[in-house]
């Protein structure tokens, strides 16, 4: 559990709100808020629900401080009623949702938060803050996933994000499938394998590239990972044999024609008897560039910029919406902006091969029968305040994976088009 109160990361509409309720005595009535996406961004065909593990410990660490509510009464924001009221907030409410890894699609209802309305609404910026930004970057990652196939991808786009941003990225890009990542601090907090190699620098640093081949061989062995194109290609990989010998772990190439490059590279290793050595290629790599590489001679891919901006869609686009009051279903009815009232619940049916059909979204209240093969999607996580169950992120990988394979091909396309499933509202 994180240490470092996340209360300050919010709106101030939020504690408009709050004050006012408290005020008429609104703020206690029991309302249920869902967060959903309208529609994919454009033609995304699948979004990936993910930031679960991450806003779990970020609502129990939501506390205000008697020197932030001090703050906050002096500049106007709240009185004295909701000062009191936060300086003992914890939330006691039920939050239920998709388990992380899980596939979703315009309207399903991924988390439901229920408990009074003051300390429901409160938590609107914290829950969208987290998963518009991890759902976005694992639906990215899971696209470069399929197109990876087989072949496993390393994240390293630390350099071009926030330093924390980066952590989460890692954990996401890992969530729905990398191999590894760069960024140690990932690897501390959630136990992500770590990998690296070397940049230009270490190459350049050094009298010749022989020079820069003897240092890092020296002190990683013949497993490391050289990067041979600093200068000349071909020249760097005659170098890097004839410094480690034909049982080199691998090249890294990071620029030029990929595909042209890894060819040339696999048929002059091979000359030179490294028919083991791996090729490792990067360079502003997303999903469409990795597709294109499938007939290439690669071993592995390093993806950064792509995955830590969404593969230009860096959001979500999560709304968080009061659905129910008091146990009575509201609708929002403005035009391009509706929502559907009542606490819902979503499960995606099956045909008896396993391949996925659609996706019902159901009243929690209506008592739905599930058919055969019908398999409920939204899972306890916090009863009355309290966590229910903890999968581990090797959990969630594989609830991922399973959850993957079960989506038709049509889902996996990375071509634009309309969503994998239909979403129908029973």
């Amino acid at each position: 559990m994180s240490t470092e109160s996340t209360a300050l990361l919010t709106d101030h509409y939020e504690l408009t709100m709050l004050t006012a309720a408290l005020a008429d005595g609104a703020a206690q009535r029991r309302c249920t808020f869902e967060v959903f996406t309208r529609r994919l961004p454009n033609g995304r065909r699948f979004g990936v629900a993910a930031g679960l593990g991450r806003l779990i410990p970020a609502i129990q660490a939501f506390r205000f401080t008697a020197e932030e509510l001090e703050r906050l009464v002096a500049e106007g924001v709240i009185d004295g009623r909701a000062a009191d009221f936060l300086a003992e907030y914890r939330f006691t409410g039920d939050i239920s949702g998709y388990a992380e890894g899980e596939p979703y699609f315009g309207h399903s209802p991924i988390l439901s938060v229920t408990g009074s309305f003051a300390e429901a609404v409160v938590l609107e910026t914290l829950i969208l803050s987290v998963l518009n930004h991890d759902c976005a970057i694992a639906a990215a990652a899971a696209r470069m996933v399929v197109a990876a196939g087989d072949r496993p991808i390393i994240e390293m786009g630390s350099r071009r994000t926030h330093e924390q941003a980066a952590v989460a990225c890692a954990r996401a890009a890992y969530l729905v499938g990398f191999q590894a990542s760069s960024n140690l601090a990932a690897g501390a907090r959630y136990g992500i394998p770590t990998t690296g190699t070397a940049a230009h620098a270490f190459t350049l640093l050094h009298d010749s590239e022989q020079a820069a081949f003897a240092a890092q061989l020296d002190s990683l062995g013949a497993s490391t990972t050289l990067l041979v194109d600093t200068y000349d290609i071909s020249q760097g990989i005659e170098n890097a044999i004839q410094a480690a010998g034909p049982k080199l772990g691998a090249i890294r190439i990071d620029s030029g024609d990929l595909a042209v490059m890894a060819h040339q590279s696999r048929a002059q290793l091979d000359r030179l008897g490294a028919t083991d050595t791996r090729i490792v290629v990067s360079g502003d790599l997303d999903e469409y560039a990795i597709a294109a590489l499938a007939a290439a001679p690669v071993d592995t891919y390093g993806a950064g910029t792509a995955v830590v901006t969404g593969s230009g869609a860096p959001t979500a686009g999560l709304v968080y919406k009061l659905v129910e009051v008091q146990g009575r279903p509201v609708t929002k009815r403005s035009e391009h902006k509706g929502s559907v009232g009542g606490a819902k619940l979503g499960y995606r049916r099956h045909r008896a091969s396993g391949t996925a059909t659609e996706e019902l979204v159901v009243q929690q209240r209506a008592g739905f029968e599930p058919a055969a093969g019908d398999r409920l999607l939204s899972v306890p996580v916090l009863r009355e305040g309290e966590q229910v169950g903890s999968p581990s992120l090797q959990d969630s990988r594989r609830h991922h994976r399973a959850a993957m394979t079960a989506l038709p091909w049509e889902a996996l396309k990375l071509s634009a088009g309309d969503p994998g499933l239909s979403v129908t509202f029973g």
